[in-house]
């Protein structure tokens, strides 16, 4: 029989297995303790210190802020506010929030502990885990759902929200707003004679070129092929006009890749009239765009304004 201060070796096995597993998690399993007068400590804490730079356990186990110091100055209130609530109701932590990794870059980490009520405060026992990678890939699909892949610009979906959103204030404020829709001419000449990957790089070079001649609040978005849209907030039409006159010189003198004057667009223009719907004001952007082609493309066609019926 083994002696009684000696652990059987299934259990020093299983205790070593334990080890080498809470050492290499990507997170930390801990006990977090919170006195009735506020003062925080972590009496525990195993796994990657990477969450917690060069912190010494043992100064933790005295003092948490000495981690808490680390967490972004955003993310801080809303963690504590968690930990309150958690306390109070005797209900489990489940929050996130930014932590500081080095003087460059940041983490995001999860928490989620379940608290046990002590005499003289709270202890909750839980695990850290970090969760950058996930944070990162959600970012990313939500770049995706709004933004054209080629061109890097707003996508329909993203417009129409952008529409309703303007349109909205512009509905209560009274104040104008334009639309603005382009369609490169005779594109499928430019796939057809220089190919598709050539066609694309078009696309992109517009998008830059269009974007370097607006203002950050206005919004340009690629429809689909070689049909564009822009959006721009306190613009009455006049001004939206001039503005388009000045893309589509641009347009004709750049080069392309393919040699100046190569691509043109038609531009279709028309102001939002207080109470319309985002359809047709987009209907009458689009009845501009389709006279402009029909008169020998390369040109700007305003709507005309008239009052609302």
């Amino acid at each position: 029989m083994p002696a009684d201060h000696m652990l059987p070796a299934d259990d020093r096995d299983s205790l070593e297995q334990l080890k080498i597993m809470t050492e290499r998690i990507p997170g930390m399993i801990f006990q977090f303790f919170r006195s009735t007068q506020g003062a925080m400590s972590f009496p525990y804490l195993a796994g990657s210190g990477a969450l917690l730079g060069e912190a010494d356990k043992r100064l933790l186990a005295e003092d948490a802020n000495h981690a808490f110091e680390r967490i972004d100055s955003e993310d801080f209130p809303q963690l504590m506010t968690a930990i309150e609530r958690s306390a109070h109701q005797q209900t489990p932590l489940a929050t996130q929030f930014r932590l500081r990794w080095n003087a460059d870059s940041v983490r995001w980490i999860a928490a989620r502990a379940q608290p046990e009520r002590r005499r003289n405060g709270t202890l909750w026992h839980g695990v850290m885990l970090d969760i950058s990678e996930q944070v990162a890939h959600e970012a990313h699909l939500r770049r995706l759902s709004d933004t054209d892949a080629l061109t890097g610009l707003a996508n329909r979906r993203k417009l129409m929200k952008r529409l309703d959103e303007e349109i909205a204030k512009s509905n209560r404020y009274g104040t104008p707003l334009s639309l603005m829709l382009l369609d490169l001419d005779h594109f499928k000449q430019v796939n057809d004679t220089w190919g598709h990957l050539q066609g694309d790089q078009v696309l992109a070079e517009f998008g830059s070129l269009c974007t370097g001649l607006i203002r950050t609040e206005d919004t340009l978005a690629r429809l689909g092929g070689e049909e564009f849209a822009i959006l721009l907030p306190l613009t009455p039409q006049s001004h939206c006009q001039a503005l388009a006159e000045r893309l589509r010189h641009h347009i004709a003198g750049h080069d392309f890749g393919i040699g100046q004057g190569k691509v043109t667009a038609s531009i279709g223009v028309a102001e939002h009239r207080v109470g319309e719907s985002r359809e047709r004001l987009i209907d009458r952007a689009d009845n501009s765009l389709y006279i402009a082609k029909e008169q020998g493309r390369n040109r700007v066609i305003s709507c005309t304004v008239t009052a609302i019926g």
